[in-house]
């Protein structure tokens, strides 16, 4: 049984997402899984809660919670300086966590630690591979992602793959998934009944029904949508997923808008009620956008100076691959939304949604038994592998 540890943290909510949807695939496929999220281990050195009381990953999501995003490329060079200054510390405790928990492989899923990694990887770990997967759309560099010490990298975009090369990393190297890895059950097949849950939930049956969704802790942008939509020429109705935001559900719950609403709390069902929508309005993250389009769901996103600095390109790709509509403000909802139900645009949106397939978190599994294989220093320990096995684990999460 090979040894593999996922490192991640819980800025956001795509990191732990794609590193526990790796572990679930992956059990039974000769991996032993372990996480490490980084932030546990770095505490000690966590420079912003030693001034504020408040860890890293909480001070963004907070921020992400606030909005408060305008600053955001500012912040996070003032970030990256940090992580510089401690580097040397940082290294040390890799080292010393890896003395006491060794492992065939290493995955990080986060940004902004790689090259700490790499090096501690190097000097605790030697011969141990290190694989870099993006769990955004592409890199925002310098030293974000992908590092000269990045030794493989996993990435969902043609962008990433050729922001990877372009410092120098070789093709043989590089891997290109399908799109993001999402948990198990966004690639289940639904078996809902669409009309009748709509109805359950007080909605009507035959309404265009659009899914509002900010993340784990909502965004008053909600309530902006909720008002401007009722200047769309089209009868609609809305699914308002807030989050744990109960101060958001109230106010959107007490809204006296045209069109219909149906206001959740927090729910590990984003996957049902993606389900009974025709299309996704959000923020323009990795993780929204690829659940979304798990749904054939074309998305309405805004791109301007509040959006997180390794969010834009998002915002460029969805157009580029006529998956959805980017605004400049949230204002221009309703003109927004009645562009994409004109019945031509509405076919061509949705047909390039349901064309899209990403089957990224199976893809993962084949690239880094493959990685294995291919990395010089390190033997295979008493592995088969077993196709049919494989197979077989996978079909019962599709």
């Amino acid at each position: 049984m090979r040894k593999l540890t996922i490192v991640f943290f819980d800025a956001g909510g795509g990191h732990r997402n794609a590193a526990e949807a790796l572990k679930t695939t992956l059990a039974g496929l000769e991996w032993e899984v372990s996480l490490l999220n980084i932030q546990d281990l770095l505490d000690t050195v966590d420079i912003v809660r030693g001034v504020t009381g408040v860890r890293i990953q909480d001070a963004y999501n907070l921020m992400l919670r606030k909005g408060w995003t305008r600053m955001s490329p500012q912040l996070l060079l003032s970030l990256q300086g940090l992580i510089r200054v401690y580097h040397s510390r940082v290294v040390k405790l890799l080292r010393n966590y890896w003395a006491q928990n060794p492992t065939d492989m290493v995955l990080s899923v986060i940004p902004h630690f790689n090259k700490a990694m790499a090096e501690s990887i190097r000097l605790g770990l030697a011969g141990t591979p290190f694989v870099t997967m993006l769990t955004d759309f592409a890199d925002y560099p310098p030293h974000f992602w992908i590092e000269t010490e990045s030794e493989y990298i996993i990435c969902g975009t043609e962008r990433a793959k050729r922001q990877a090369l372009a410092l120098g990393h070789s093709s043989d190297k590089i891997f290109e998934t399908s799109g993001m890895v999402l948990k198990p059950k966004f690639y289940a097949p639904s078996t809902v009944d669409r009309e009748v849950e709509r109805e359950r939930l007080g909605l009507r049956r035959d309404l265009p029904t659009g899914l509002v969704l900010f993340g784990g802790h909502g965004s008053q942008a909600m309530v902006e949508i909720a008002r401007g939509l009722d200047d769309s020429k089209h009868e609609l109705q809305l699914i308002m997923l807030c989050g744990h935001n109960e101060k958001l559900r109230v106010r959107l719950q007490e809204l006296k808008t045209r069109s219909r609403i149906v206001v959740e709390c927090f729910t590990s069902q984003v996957d049902h009620f993606m389900s009974l929508a025709d299309f996704f309005i959000g923020k323009p993250g990795p993780g929204s956008i690829s659940e979304a389009l798990q749904f054939n769901l074309p998305a309405i996103v805004e791109r301007n100076g509040r959006t997180m600095p390794q969010e834009r390109y998002n915002t460029e790709w969805l157009l580029e691959k006529r998956l959805g509509i980017v605004l400049p403000s949230f204002a221009e909802i309703a003109s927004g939304v009645d562009h994409l139900l004109e019945p031509a645009s509405f076919a061509e949106y949705s047909g390039n949604a349901r064309s899209y397939s990403n089957r990224a978190l199976f893809e993962v599994p084949v690239i880094l038994d493959t990685i294995y294989r291919r990395h010089p220093s390190k033997p295979i320990r008493n592995f088969h592998f077993d196709e049919p096995a494989r197979v077989a684990a996978w079909a019962s999460l599709t």
